[in-house]
């Protein structure tokens, strides 16, 4: 063997060492917990729900699961935990889609069993698509899959060794993270009157109100998503709520023409599941002093944690829930007070 020959194979055999290295460090460490759970004596540091929250329903220990949008990011899980002599972790998708969390539901039901699962039900959910949006919206499927012969973005990437490692042992370490503040965005946000309406581009015009029915189909999909759910797992109680969005929200369902099938998708997603025993519904839209002070909202959505701990409070104590008797008042109710917010409070404010 000539010296070039040698030092070809030196190389390469260094480059196997190097690559076998980074593989088994962040195999070991895995920030994304693909493989496993946090190592003891180190935290689950949960800050990147694209990249982290399918691997948490697959290897964490839990027997709780609290669903929804980036409104309930801001739950600590501990309260539920307390409250509820549960163990929960979070599957949060910044959309809501139904369809999404449905993934992510048959992902955790294939790996544990589910004592209780805290849902927020969005509007904007009952009539989206009933596809799931992962791939659509460039989500890494690579950890998606249950296939480790694509995991190589995941295990040869210079910023999981170089950022995620060494951000994860910091947080394990240094301070006092807080695990059951999973995904929480809240720290360092301002909620404020100013910052809502700047981040409100508000419509010059009205537009013509759609039918009520204008979404039939894809509410009936996501309906039929939802329930089930709930029909497939008896042995879980699922706990639906409806989140309160800020006056502003309304505002513009009303601006846009979409008011009208807001609530008539919302009547009938409570009806079709008010048809099980293992389902309650919660409702807390229309809290007048919440979503009218903008105070409590960095935008027309997504409000403080104070509200966060406002509606896991009344979710705790069972309060506000809908049945058969009193769901189509408490909803007409919402109806009335868009109607009031549209024709008078709202022009507090312009």
């Amino acid at each position: 063997m000539n010296t070039d020959q040698k030092f070809i194979r030196s190389f390469f055999i260094r480059t196997l060492i190097l690559l076998a290295a980074v593989i088994t460090t962040v195999i070991v460490f895995d920030p994304f917990y693909q493989y496993h759970k946090p190592l003891p004596g180190l935290k689950a540091v949960l800050t990147d729900k694209e990249y982290q929250c399918i691997g948490t329903l697959r290897t964490f220990d839990y027997d709780a699961l609290i669903v929804g949008s980036s409104v309930c990011e801001n739950y600590n899980n501990k309260w539920f935990d307390d409250a509820f002599g549960c163990t929960a972790i979070k599957a949060i998708r910044s959309y809501g889609a139904t369809a999404d969390l449905s993934y992510f539901l048959d992902n955790a039901y294939a790996e544990r069993e589910i004592q209780y699962v805290f849902y927020n039900i969005d509007p904007s959910s009952l009539s989206a698509s009933t596809e799931p949006t992962f791939v659509s919206t460039g989500c890494p499927m690579y950890l998606y899959d249950k296939n480790r012969l694509n995991d190589y973005p995941y295990v040869l990437n210079k910023d999981v060794l170089m950022e995620k490692i060494p951000y994860m042992l910091a947080f394990s370490f240094i301070g006092d993270y807080d695990e059951g503040n999973s995904y929480n965005w809240a720290q360092w946000k301002y909620f404020g009157q100013d910052m809502a309406m700047g981040m409100y581009t508000r419509l010059p015009s009205v537009k013509k109100m759609q039918p009520e029915t204008a979404n039939s189909a894809n509410l009936a999909g996501n309906i039929a998503l939802l329930t089930a759910q709930v029909e497939a797992h008896p042995e879980t109680t699922f706990k639906f709520f409806f989140s309160p969005y800020s006056m502003l929200w309304w505002d513009n369902a009303f601006r846009t023409g979409e008011r009208d099938a807001v609530i008539y998708n919302e009547k009938q997603a409570v009806k079709a599941l008010l048809q099980y025993d293992n389902a309650e519904i919660y409702f807390y839209q229309d809290d007048r002093e919440i979503i009218t002070n903008l105070d409590l909202y960095m935008d027309m959505v997504h409000f403080s944690k104070d509200i966060n701990y406002y509606v896991f409070d009344k979710l705790a104590k069972g309060e506000d829930r809908l049945t058969e008797d009193n769901y189509i008042q408490r909803i007409d109710g919402m109806y009335e007070l868009s109607e009031e917010i549209v024709e008078k409070l709202i022009k507090e404010y312009y």
